[in-house]
């Protein structure tokens, strides 16, 4: 947890300013905040890392994903490809933007695989929401190139992999719209927070009032703003935004200390027989926040991580049996199971959600076991969890031998 890992003095002053002002609000309040808009300063400095025309902060991961979807045109009734391996919330977006998810096929990138969404698409298509899984990347080239024969919408949730990049080019940035997250577990926290990003201002714009209840932001006197677009309240307070603007600034430094580990991490366990590694397309735009390692097949890899459970080793994620990254556990999406009914009981299911026949996701994710790096390990930290991984690996493989 990168983002939880340094904390101090510099997000303790940004906190303080606004504090000083009272105004936790993002909006309005000009005389009171004292030239204080730490929103505003947070959007701006997301903006020049990713290297986006247009940033927009909003409550939460999942909200970002929300305006997202709004702002690149999705609602009720679009059919949208999807992963069967992402945070649920990802999934809830389409949901609840009123469009009807379609699960596609992923491959070793841990990303939808360009086959796996021509495969997926239908006459009613009308967008992918592409995510960037494990602080990596999908093949982008490949899912540009079918995305722009079937004239289809693309919205990246690079929530996992905010600093990635393919080809120089970051992650969010490819589609119409993109969304990074900054909760307590990504590689710079807010706490809560996430923002959007877009180089279409069209877009920007429609983010902007969409998540303040349809303000225009025009004036000063908020009560008399216009409306432009119904829109509902996803907005970031001031406090979050400031923790968020410190964070950014350390990213740099993060990824750089994340990529030192997991090379090392990648040569020492590469040694052992039957290990591999997720399939990174662009390593140099690796944002090095997890270490995805695979294993023979699903036996291997459970035996794996009973040995780690065994030994105390922690730290990792075996997602084939986790109850909200994969598509395993999702029983409530697949039997409907809802507070209000949603667009996917009024119009009906794209795919029969019980029965999805998707070999090519459950061989990987079986095969999968994932490390958070941190960025605050010590040679010697990481020399002893290398040690005790490598012990438990081969005391695992020799009971599948």
């Amino acid at each position: 947890m990168a983002g939880t890992e340094f904390y101090g003095a510099e997000e303790r002053k940004e906190i303080n300013d606004v504090l000083e002002t009272g105004i936790f609000f993002r909006y309005n309040h000009d005389q009171q905040r004292n030239n204080i808009w730490k929103a505003k300063e947070f959007e701006a400095e997301v903006a020049k890392l990713v290297g986006a025309k247009y940033a927009h902060a909003v409550s939460s991961g999942s909200t970002a994903v929300s305006c997202a979807l709004a702002a690149a045109g999705i609602g009720a009734g679009d059919e949208v490809i999807v992963p069967p391996f992402t945070y649920i919330a990802s999934v809830e977006a389409v949901i609840f933007a009123g469009a009807l998810p379609v699960f596609a096929e992923i491959d070793e990138t841990l990303c939808l695989s360009a086959t796996g969404i021509k495969n997926a698409i239908t006459p009613k298509t009308k967008a992918v929401l592409l995510v960037h899984m494990c602080g990596q990347m999908a093949q982008m080239d490949e899912i540009m190139q079918v995305v722009k024969e079937h004239n289809l919408v693309l919205v990246e949730d690079a929530g996992q992999a905010m600093a990635a990049s393919y080809k120089g080019i970051s992650t969010g940035l490819f589609g119409k719209t993109g969304c990074y997250s900054f909760d307590f577990f990504k590689i710079a926290t807010a706490g809560e927070g996430g923002v959007m990003v877009t180089n279409d201002e069209v877009a920007y714009k429609l983010a902007d009032n969409f998540a303040d209840h349809g303000h225009d932001h025009i004036g000063s006197n908020r009560g008399m703003e216009n409306h432009p677009i119904v829109g509902f309240n996803y907005r970031i307070s001031e406090l979050h935004a400031a923790i968020g603007l410190v964070q950014t600034r350390r990213v740099p430094m993060i990824k750089e200390k994340n990529n030192m580990h997991k090379k090392f991490m990648m040569q020492e366990l590469g040694k052992i027989s039957g290990v591999t590694f997720a399939s990174i397309p662009d390593e140099n735009g690796d944002s090095a926040t997890f270490l995805n390692m695979l294993l023979p097949d699903t036996n291997a890899a459970q035996k794996v991580v009973d040995a780690f459970n065994a030994n105390g080793v922690g730290g990792f994620n075996y997602w084939f049996t986790n109850m909200y990254h994969f598509i395993n556990q999702w029983n409530h999406i697949k039997e409907g199971k809802v507070a209000a009914k949603t667009n996917v009981q009024l119009l009906g299911a794209p795919q029969d959600y019980k029965n999805l026949d998707l070999p090519k996701t459950q061989e990987t994710i079986g095969r999968l076991i994932s490390f958070g790096i941190r960025a605050s390990w010590t040679e010697q930290e990481l020399k002893e969890l290398v040690a005790k991984m490598t012990a438990s690996i081969n005391q695992a493989m020799s009971q599948t031998a």
